[in-house]
């Protein structure tokens, strides 16, 4: 019996009393609509693609207001069908995927900026992020402090949900941090759903929590003085040396910046199409956004590492920099994304280099791994201190390599986040948060929040220690 037989033998949920309890509603059951809607970016993972790709909901309901979101909740409640939630879809692994079907909960048509102060932004959850940026910076000068690589496609209560940092973490950590989500307002699951406003440590319980314990209706967000930021491309003949670069270059902390990548050789060279022509064969490359009145500084701190400057966009002609996408569309996930689009057998992993020792940790997995996964280094700061994770490219052949591959790096002292996983255990969050699971019993009493992502909730008893992946009923086969 396959998966996808396993999955049709599923109850069957009752479609016409949703439809009646949400006449006047956009909804939509069109099959390519469905398929779409039901997919992220899991197919960058080999291992996700195999297992998931057959996922779809029965139903797309799109709801622009809150009071439109609470409808859906309710009546889905009362029938027992499954919610997920989805913004933009610009996930990674699975986060917005229906793995039990029922509803997909399209929130994007709540993308109203509601409020901007000195310092703060409140917008609905459907707002993509670089709107926000586009009203703050129109209002006030100002903007987010952090960013995904998907930037412009990304929607905010999506980012908080299934995000931990990105572009702007080398200055101001990740989204764990205290301090950059400041208040987020959601529904809950229930016969009458609760508006409930979260902040401070009250935070952790849905931050990162795929939607499974409340949905996100609107986020208050920190705003940090708005840059034109210049960006670099600096060449180093050795990545040892690149990575030192990065490195110090984040430790300057009055040097303002957005962005420090490294990437080893040959990976700017082969999947960097646009920007090729400023990439010597050989060179690795580290890519830095800095603030304008910081760039004097930091190309005095390139100098004195020995770093050559391979590009600099504010010395490019109008002509030259058209159709030049912007540096962090190089970076983060973007660098997996442009490596797929080349070769699709490459996949990734998601690592992290603890402090003091990450330079030395770099070095020695590199010297093991480096041709068949090259480097790619974010540089953070990771609980006060700079240090990086790693995003580094995979030349995929097995699935029994790539599990060995992995158990390398952890050998080494090098903890993976491990996007080939769907469950937030398995995946981002390493362990079981007791607050997420506490507060899904309050929020989701009936687990209808897109279920099969928590296992905590599904199998208590599961054994981390075995060494076995978690696969809801729907995936296993006979």
């Amino acid at each position: 019996m396959t998966d996808t037989e396993l999955r049709r033998e599923a109850p069957a949920y009752d479609l016409a009393a949703l439809r009646a309890r949400l006449e006047g509603l956009r909804l939509d059951d069109n099959p390519a609509i469905l398929r779409q809607k039901s997919r992220d970016f899991f197919w960058y993972s080999p291992v996700l693609k195999r297992q998931l790709d057959e996922v779809t909901a029965d139903l797309v309901v799109y709801a622009t207001t809150p009071e439109e979101v609470a409808r859906v909740l309710a009546a889905a409640f009362a029938l027992g069908i499954p919610v997920t939630p989805r913004g933009a879809g610009t996930g990674n692994y699975g986060q917005a995927m229906p793995l039990a079907g029922g509803v997909v909960l399209d929130l994007s048509g709540l993308d109203r900026v509601l409020e901007i102060e000195p310092g703060f932004v409140r917008a609905q959850a459907g707002a993509i992020i670089a709107d926000i940026d586009a009203a703050t910076k129109a209002h006030s000068g100002q903007e987010l402090r952090l960013h995904p690589s998907t930037y412009r496609t990304a929607s905010i209560g999506g980012f908080i949900a299934g995000g931990s940092g990105g572009v702007g973490s080398i200055t101001w950590g990740g989204l764990r941090d205290l301090g950059n989500v400041l208040a987020l307002t959601l529904l809950t699951m229930e016969a009458e759903p609760r508006r409930l406003r979260l902040s401070g440590d009250d935070l952790a319980k849905v931050t990162h929590a795929y939607g499974t314990n409340g949905i996100i209706i609107e986020v208050e967000m920190p705003l940090a003085p708005a840059h034109d930021w210049v960006e670099l491309m600096v060449g180093f003949d050795d990545f040892a040396a690149a990575a030192a670069y990065g490195n110090g270059l984040g430790e300057q902390d009055a040097i303002l910046k957005k962005l420090v990548s490294a990437i080893a050789a040959p990976v700017p060279q082969d999947y960097f199409l646009r920007h090729r022509k400023y990439l010597p064969d050989g060179k690795h490359v580290v890519l830095v956004m800095v603030a304008p009145i910081a760039l004097g500084a930091c190309l005095a701190f390139t100098a004195r590492h020995g770093g050559d400057l391979l590009f600099r966009s504010d010395t490019l002609a109008p002509e030259e920099a058209k159709g030049l996408p912007p540096l962090y569309e190089l970076a983060w996930n973007h660098t997996t994304l442009r490596a797929l689009r080349v070769d699709p057998a490459i996949t990734y992993l998601q690592t992290l280099y603890l402090f003091p020792d990450q330079l030395a940790r770099v070095a020695g997995i590199h010297a093991r791994l480096g041709a068949e996964v090259p480097a790619h280094l974010e540089f953070v700061r990771f609980d006060g201190k700079i240090t990086c994770f790693g995003l580094p490219l995979v030349r995929f052949t097995t699935e029994e390599r790539l599990e060995e591959i992995i158990a390398l790096h952890e050998t080494a002292g090098i903890p993976v986040f491990n996007p080939h996983r769907y469950t937030l255990e398995e995946g981002g969050m390493k362990q079981t948060d007791a607050a997420q699971l506490a507060f899904k019993r309050e929020a989701d009493p009936r687990g209808l929040l897109n279920p099969h992502k928590m296992i905590a909730w599904e199998d208590p008893a599961f054994d981390f220690a075995a060494a076995r992946t978690y696969l809801f009923p729907g995936l296993r086969k006979s």
